[in-house]
């Protein structure tokens, strides 16, 4: 008697750690509109700004690494970049998406079928990148932080173990239900900004006090042997250098995707939100304003006052510059207050990236019929993002600058595909915005090129990313190939006349291919010719292939017409045989009758049809039909009949 409570009990705690692990998967709409909880736009500012903030954290070391004494003026090109070229294009993002669904929304939209959904694969691939890098290089710069901080114990300065760590925290905050909340990160944003600004204060009255700083500094740029005093050539160089410099640039992407949460007017249009969006360009306004003061601040202080042997891998002020100024000048108490608040912040921008990487591929890949429905979950999801962030934190060693070219590979293509975008937009419509944005386009393609040829690490990232995703789409595309996809069928009232009227007797549906060669009364007289069935009793089914490269169809809207006295159901999907199934079961359902569906044999070889399924949608129709019957409803008696002839 105890062995079958044993095994009822394990069946139990098995669903429902099931349930628990896959929470959340039925919850997620399917289409573009999210619920949020909506704050004002300076809120939800720093929700944003604890990424694109928090790169103050990081950003002087690399900028200087990348461009030695020329860092602060490749800062200016950067910020040049971010308020003239950056700041247009994504406030015209968040015109044209103002879900908050970015710039990969719009270029699905304007570019239709596979070749869009192919696009969009590639561009996931450089998001992700971009999202795992920005929770990599957070943690081992928060590590890096913990480590050089003058009080802290030896034996807990192993670089990676913490760096396991906090990725393992943040996975595990995930796993339990964790919920990005907007006052913290209006809390440690506003802690994090005052203490860069007394840093930052105080490091240019320490170069008020000692001028001759400021003097070095001037005659180490013109003695640089990639200036020559020259100053066409120091302005060449850094604008040569400022592509390295990009990651400084990060926040744009996470500003336009936060839109959902931003309070708008109360009149606000659903489907255009004037109030939102106005708001959002004011959130996106103000974010680059502070942060391009705070990288040109940040990056003269740092250089003028550290020396150069300093920012060498391993020495104090390798990727915590403005650390170091802390402790310098303010000391270890205030230095380790700023340790600790850089540390909450680069935590925090991991969970923002993780928010992003858990709204972005439920948002595409399922919907394209290119996951399986698990990945609309979160915790699986966490999980594999968690195991795919610890590898690549072991491949770069969790370094902060190996890792800054990958990241900013991944920001720089995003902003490049945003542009592209906003040009293609406004291209037949107004010709000044269409040379701005060409131009624009083009100065980020630059900016994306020169980072990819200099440092491939990301472009590599990505290109793994890219063959993941499509050899899982293709396998996950064909496995649910025979799933039923319709939600809901709706009927207009000349349809359901036809159905009302078919009930008395029986419903008999012939397929009939829109536009085909044969006419309603050919098509009807070999019906009854080959299945001996009443002329009175027939209905022509017609499903137009609508875009093949969806996957879900969540409404089959079908229409009734007559035509030369024949009636005729018409309706358009994705794909013909699995919109035929939705209807006979949904017609099934509706009458209580086993509705019949008749089609013929195609010519031609077997394995190209299922090819052409696949990819156009349509194909060996009639046993495609009847699979998807068989694997939704198992008892024969209960299904709608198919015959061919």
């Amino acid at each position: 008697m105890g062995v079958p409570r044993v095994v009822s009990s394990t069946k139990k705690l098995k669903h429902r750690l099931t349930a628990w692990f896959l929470e959340g998967m039925r919850d997620l709409p399917r289409r573009t509109e999210f619920r949020k909880e909506q704050d004002s736009w300076y809120k939800v500012m720093c929700l944003t700004g604890v990424d694109y903030f928090s790169s103050l954290g990081y950003a002087p070391a690399i900028a200087f690494i990348a461009a030695g004494v020329l860092s602060p003026i490749a800062t200016i090109f950067l910020v040049l970049l971010t308020l003239l070229g950056a700041l247009p294009v994504y406030s015209k993002v968040a015109d044209k998406s103002p879900q908050g669904l970015g710039s990969i929304f719009m270029l699905e939209n304007l570019i239709p079928g596979w070749p869009g959904k192919v696009f969009v694969l590639c561009l996931l691939g450089f998001a992700c990148t971009d999202f795992i890098i920005t929770i990599t290089l957070s943690a081992a710069d928060a590590t890096t932080h913990l480590v050089q901080n003058p009080l802290m114990p030896v034996y807990l300065e192993h670089r990676l173990i913490l760096t396991f760590t906090l990725l393992a925290v943040l996975c595990g905050m995930y796993m339990k239900g964790f919920r990005e909340a907007i006052g913290l990160s209006v809390v440690l944003v506003g802690l994090y900004l005052v203490m860069n600004a007394i840093v930052v204060g105080v490091a240019f009255a320490e170069v008020a006090k000692q001028p001759w700083l400021l003097l070095n500094w001037q005659n180490l740029v013109w003695t640089d042997y990639r200036v020559h005093g020259s100053i066409l050539s120091m302005l060449g160089f850094s604008c040569l250098c400022f592509p390295k410099l990009a990651l400084g640039m990060s926040g744009f992407e996470t500003g336009v995707a936060v839109m959902p949460y931003i309070k708008g007017d109360k009149d606000d249009d659903p489907e255009h939100p004037r109030g939102r969006i106005r708001y959002t360009r004011w959130l996106l306004r103000t974010a680059a304003a502070i942060m391009s003061l705070f990288l040109i601040s940040s990056s003269f202080v740092t250089t003028v006052l550290i020396p150069q042997v300093l920012f060498l891998p391993g020495e104090a002020a390798n990727g915590r510059a403005l650390a170091y100024l802390a402790h310098i000048y303010l000391g270890h108490q205030f230095g380790t207050a700023y340790d600790i608040s850089t540390v909450l912040i680069l935590w925090f921008a991991g969970a923002s990236a993780m928010e992003g990487l858990l709204v972005l591929v439920p948002r595409y890949l399922p919907r394209f019929g290119m996951a399986p429905d698990w990945a609309r979950a979160t915790r699986p999801l966490v999980l594999f993002f968690t195991c795919v962030a610890f590898v690549f934190t072991w491949m770069f060693n969790a370094d902060v600058d190996a890792q800054a070219g990958a990241y900013a590979t991944g920001v720089l293509v995003l902003m490049s595909s945003a542009a592209v975008a906003c040009t293609l937009s406004v291209w037949k419509k107004k010709k000044t915005q269409r040379v701005l944005f060409s131009c624009i386009t083009l100065v980020f393609l630059y900016t994306t090129v020169v980072n990819v040829f200099e440092r491939p690490d990301g472009i590599r990232i990505a290109s793994f990313f890219i063959a993941v995703m499509l050899l899982t789409s293709l396998v996950s595309r064909v496995r649910r190939s025979t799933e039923l996809r319709v939600k809901q069928v709706m009927l207009d009232n000349v349809a359901e006349e036809f159905i009302n009227e078919a009930s008395k007797k029986a419903i008999r549906l012939v397929a009939h291919r829109p536009g085909g060669p044969s006419d309603y009364a050919t098509k009807a007289a070999e019906c009854v010719k080959l299945h001996n069935i009443p002329q009175d009793q027939i209905i022509f089914l017609e499903i137009k292939v609508s875009d093949a490269s969806d996957f879900d169809d969540e409404i089959l809207s079908v229409s009734g017409y007559i035509q030369d006295s024949y009636r005729i159901l018409r309706c358009e999907s994705p794909a013909v045989p699995n919109a035929m199934a939705a209807l006979l079961l949904y017609l099934r359902d509706k009458t209580h009758k086993q509705p019949h569906v008749y089609l013929g044999w195609t010519e031609g070889n077997p394995i190209m049809y299922i090819l052409k399924y696949l990819f156009v949608g349509e194909g060996e129709t009639a046993p495609l039909t009847r699979e998807i019957l068989r694997e939704v409803e198992h008892d024969p008696s209960k299904r709608p009949r198919v015959h061919v002839g």
